[in-house]
């Protein structure tokens, strides 16, 4: 099984630049990447902010940008989104739970879980109670591996001008998944930036933007500072013994040359 998780895309309204760039040409450029060496997945996860201000122009742009994707496609919910405005634009996403875009389904051995951190006019993510019940009637139903898919972070990533962001009622989650008796992995993204650790013996990974990423200042408080640093997706194996996770670059000029112990012998492929 392969698994391609990318997050973060902003896509505008026509005409609408962001930080001078398009990001659905960048979006474009993730498509034909992922078209070119990963066909062959079975799922592509978008971890939300897929607008950059819920704008319904920029839902039809998002469609267009994903009409050429390959593999099928799950669409999860950011703090720059609208589900109104989503559900009119993407009317059959699914959804197990009404009103929000929640949903699960199984794959292998594995239960896949995409949680909607969407809470309206805050950044930070927030599960209310019926969200959070979803969640805990989903794993009291399973007892495989589980990956868990959403926009905000549960954990605190020692990143300052991002952690004050995070799902803010993570402490009211980590219980539940604690007791869950197969491994729980996290995947996410918001942050713009790749990051993977272990936060209370759950592992956990998050990924870049595909338009713009945030600079990484450890001790910068406040506001994240945006770059153009090179954009990148996730690459999820998951396997009998576990899983595996690469990080994609996408974007660049993509040169190849074989490896060998005789340097003079280098040639471009």
């Amino acid at each position: 099984m392969k698994i391609i998780q990318f997050s973060d895309l902003h896509i505008t309204p026509p005409d609408g630049l962001l930080f001078g760039s398009d990001p659905l040409d960048r979006l474009r450029r993730c498509v034909q990447h992922v078209n070119r060496h990963h066909a062959d997945a079975d799922l592509c996860v978008l971890t939300g902010d897929l607008t950059h201000a819920g704008h319904p122009r920029a839902y039809e742009r998002l469609r267009e940008g994903l009409q050429d994707l390959i593999p099928p496609v799950r669409l999860l919910m950011g703090n720059h989104d609208s589900r109104s405005a989503f559900h009119r634009v993407f009317p059959q996403a699914a959804t197990d739970l009404r009103g929000f875009v929640q949903h699960a389904d199984t794959r292998g051995d594995w239960r896949l879980i995409y949680l909607d951190t969407l809470e309206d006019g805050y950044t930070n993510g927030y599960l209310c109670t019926r969200r959070l019940e979803w969640l805990q009637q989903e794993l009291a139903a399973h007892s495989g591996p589980v990956m868990l898919f959403s926009h905000h972070p549960l954990p605190a990533l020692q990143y300052p001008s991002m952690d004050w962001l995070r799902l803010s009622n993570a402490p009211e989650l980590l219980p539940v998944l604690k007791a869950y008796p197969a491994p729980v992995h996290l995947f996410s993204g918001h942050v713009h930036r790749c990051a993977s650790g272990v936060w209370n013996g759950l592992h956990f990974v998050t990924v870049s933007g595909t338009n713009h990423q945030h600079e990484l200042d450890l001790e910068r408080e406040g506001a994240a500072t945006s770059t153009f640093e090179p954009a990148s997706y996730a690459v999820i194996l998951p396997n009998a013994d576990g899983l595996t996770v690469h990080f994609q670059p996408f974007g660049y000029e993509e040169l190849r040359f074989p490896y060998t112990g005789d340097l003079s012998a280098l040639k471009c492929l």
